[in-house]
């Protein structure tokens, strides 16, 4: 992954340090600050039912889609 510099104030360069654990990078705590989260943080919060159905429902909404889709297709 490419790498850039960039200047930030010593208050923000504190703060930023102050929220880093021991085994995370500066480039960790401003994506965690920024909102984003990864992919892997979601495994296993749903249960195998739960996932079953999520996983049902997107391949039902994605024939519906792919129906409404070919009837506008043919207009």
């Amino acid at each position: 992954m490419a790498t850039k510099t960039i200047s930030i104030s010593e208050d923000a360069y504190n703060i930023l340090k102050s929220k880093k654990e021991t085994n995370e990078s500066f480039s960790d705590i401003i994506i965690k600050l920024s909102g984003k989260k990864k992919l892997s943080s979601f495994y296993g919060i749903l249960s195998d039912k739960s996932a079953k159905d999520f996983e049902y429902n997107i391949k039902e909404s994605r024939k519906r889609h792919n129906k409404k889709h070919v009837e506008r297709i043919k207009k």
